[in-house]
Protein backbone atom coordinates (compact mmCIF):
# COMPACT_ATOMS: atom_id res chain seq x y z
CA UNK A 1 0.00 0.00 0.00
CA UNK A 2 1.30 4.05 -0.79
CA UNK A 3 0.05 6.85 0.38
CA UNK A 4 0.33 10.24 0.57
CA UNK A 5 -0.04 12.03 3.55
CA UNK A 6 -0.55 15.85 3.65
CA UNK A 7 -1.09 18.15 6.76
CA UNK A 8 -4.24 20.37 6.28
CA UNK A 9 -5.60 23.41 7.71
CA UNK A 10 -8.94 22.34 5.92
CA UNK A 11 -9.96 20.11 3.13
CA UNK A 12 -12.70 18.28 1.22
CA UNK A 13 -13.81 15.87 -1.43
CA UNK A 14 -16.92 16.30 -3.84
CA UNK A 15 -18.22 14.23 -6.25
CA UNK A 16 -21.00 14.87 -9.14
CA UNK A 17 -20.88 18.77 -7.31
CA UNK A 18 -21.81 17.29 -4.14
CA UNK A 19 -19.70 17.26 -0.98
CA UNK A 20 -19.44 13.53 0.41
CA UNK A 21 -16.44 14.27 2.64
CA UNK A 22 -14.96 17.29 4.70
CA UNK A 23 -12.51 17.74 7.92
CA UNK A 24 -10.91 20.64 9.48
CA UNK A 25 -7.36 20.25 11.06
CA UNK A 26 -5.42 16.91 10.33
CA UNK A 27 -4.36 14.73 7.59
CA UNK A 28 -5.41 14.12 3.32
CA UNK A 29 -4.54 10.64 2.94
CA UNK A 30 -4.38 9.75 -0.91
CA UNK A 31 -4.44 5.60 -0.48
CA UNK A 32 -3.33 3.89 -3.15
CA UNK A 33 -3.86 -0.94 -3.36
CA UNK A 34 -1.24 -2.88 -5.01
CA UNK A 35 -0.67 -6.15 -6.06
CA UNK A 36 -0.28 -8.25 -2.94
CA UNK A 37 -1.33 -6.04 -0.60
CA UNK A 38 -3.24 -7.80 2.47
CA UNK A 39 -5.16 -6.20 5.48
CA UNK A 40 -1.75 -6.54 6.95
CA UNK A 41 -0.63 -3.89 5.17
CA UNK A 42 -3.87 -1.98 5.73
CA UNK A 43 -3.27 -2.64 9.65
CA UNK A 44 0.21 -1.49 9.51
CA UNK A 45 -0.23 1.72 7.38
CA UNK A 46 -3.26 3.05 9.44
CA UNK A 47 -1.59 2.40 12.50
CA UNK A 48 1.42 4.38 11.16
CA UNK A 49 -0.58 7.30 10.08
CA UNK A 50 -2.50 7.82 12.77
CA UNK A 51 0.70 7.99 15.26
CA UNK A 52 2.71 10.23 12.93
CA UNK A 53 4.12 13.16 14.44
CA UNK A 54 4.09 15.63 12.01
CA UNK A 55 2.10 18.52 14.05
CA UNK A 56 3.88 20.77 16.15
CA UNK A 57 3.60 21.20 19.70
CA UNK A 58 4.49 24.24 22.11
CA UNK A 59 7.97 24.27 21.21
CA UNK A 60 7.21 24.31 17.53
CA UNK A 61 8.73 20.91 17.06
CA UNK A 62 6.85 18.12 15.17
CA UNK A 63 6.24 15.80 18.11
CA UNK A 64 2.66 15.38 17.84
CA UNK A 65 0.01 12.96 16.05
CA UNK A 66 -3.36 13.69 14.33
CA UNK A 67 -4.84 11.81 17.46
CA UNK A 68 -3.00 13.38 20.02
CA UNK A 69 -3.74 17.15 18.60
CA UNK A 70 -7.47 16.14 18.06
CA UNK A 71 -7.61 16.33 14.27
CA UNK A 72 -9.53 14.22 11.49
CA UNK A 73 -8.42 12.52 8.29
CA UNK A 74 -10.05 12.77 5.06
CA UNK A 75 -9.16 9.68 3.07
CA UNK A 76 -9.42 9.46 -0.58
CA UNK A 77 -8.49 5.98 -2.71
CA UNK A 78 -6.12 7.05 -5.26
CA UNK A 79 -4.97 3.91 -7.62
CA UNK A 80 -2.81 6.30 -9.68
CA UNK A 81 -0.58 6.04 -7.36
CA UNK A 82 0.79 3.00 -8.60
CA UNK A 83 0.85 4.53 -11.82
CA UNK A 84 4.15 3.77 -14.17
CA UNK A 85 5.16 5.77 -17.03
CA UNK A 86 8.65 4.46 -17.37
CA UNK A 87 7.55 3.03 -20.59
CA UNK A 88 6.43 5.85 -22.58
CA UNK A 89 4.19 8.11 -21.93
CA UNK A 90 0.92 6.74 -20.69
CA UNK A 91 1.04 4.99 -17.17
CA UNK A 92 0.32 1.88 -16.58
CA UNK A 93 -1.30 0.96 -13.67
CA UNK A 94 -0.43 -2.88 -14.09
CA UNK A 95 0.41 -2.90 -10.65
CA UNK A 96 -2.66 -1.33 -9.05
CA UNK A 97 -5.12 -4.19 -7.01
CA UNK A 98 -8.43 -4.70 -9.12
CA UNK A 99 -11.49 -2.92 -7.38
CA UNK A 100 -12.64 -5.74 -5.91
CA UNK A 101 -9.51 -6.48 -3.97
CA UNK A 102 -8.63 -2.73 -3.41
CA UNK A 103 -11.91 -1.70 -1.75
CA UNK A 104 -12.02 -3.97 1.08
CA UNK A 105 -8.84 -2.98 1.80
CA UNK A 106 -9.45 0.55 1.73
CA UNK A 107 -12.21 -0.10 4.32
CA UNK A 108 -10.06 -2.33 6.59
CA UNK A 109 -7.87 0.81 6.51
CA UNK A 110 -10.66 3.50 7.65
CA UNK A 111 -12.16 1.06 10.20
CA UNK A 112 -8.49 1.04 11.57
CA UNK A 113 -7.71 4.67 11.65
CA UNK A 114 -11.15 4.75 13.10
CA UNK A 115 -10.66 2.27 15.76
CA UNK A 116 -7.52 4.63 16.80
CA UNK A 117 -10.05 7.21 17.55
CA UNK A 118 -9.46 9.77 14.83
CA UNK A 119 -12.25 10.93 13.11
CA UNK A 120 -12.25 10.02 9.10
CA UNK A 121 -14.26 11.45 6.62
CA UNK A 122 -13.98 10.08 3.16
CA UNK A 123 -14.28 10.04 -0.90
CA UNK A 124 -16.00 7.37 -2.69
CA UNK A 125 -14.38 4.47 -4.12
CA UNK A 126 -13.82 4.72 -7.95
CA UNK A 127 -16.05 8.04 -8.55
CA UNK A 128 -14.56 10.90 -10.15
CA UNK A 129 -14.02 13.10 -7.33
CA UNK A 130 -12.41 16.66 -6.49
CA UNK A 131 -10.50 17.28 -4.02
CA UNK A 132 -9.49 20.56 -2.16
CA UNK A 133 -7.37 21.26 0.32
CA UNK A 134 -5.20 23.51 2.05
CA UNK A 135 -2.12 21.97 3.27
CA UNK A 136 -0.76 23.20 6.08
CA UNK A 137 3.31 24.01 6.20
CA UNK A 138 3.74 22.51 3.07
CA UNK A 139 3.91 19.30 5.02
CA UNK A 140 3.76 16.17 2.88
CA UNK A 141 4.94 12.69 4.19
CA UNK A 142 5.33 9.29 1.80
CA UNK A 143 4.48 6.28 2.60
CA UNK A 144 5.00 2.73 1.72
CA UNK A 145 4.38 -0.77 2.93
CA UNK A 146 5.27 -3.42 0.80
CA UNK A 147 3.85 -6.69 1.45
CA UNK A 148 7.39 -8.26 0.48
CA UNK A 149 8.95 -6.05 3.06
CA UNK A 150 10.35 -8.60 6.16
CA UNK A 151 11.31 -7.55 9.77
CA UNK A 152 8.31 -4.14 10.38
CA UNK A 153 6.07 -5.27 12.73
CA UNK A 154 2.38 -4.31 12.68
CA UNK A 155 2.75 -0.79 14.61
CA UNK A 156 6.48 -0.49 13.99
Amino acid sequence: MRAVVQRVSHASVQVAGQIVGAIDQGLVVLLGVGEGDTENEAHWLAHKIANLRIFSDTEGKMNLSVKTMGGQILVISQFTLYGDPRRGFRPSFAHAAPPDIAEPLVEVFIADLKTEDVPVATGIFQAHMSVELVNDGPVTILLEKNPTESGLPVGG
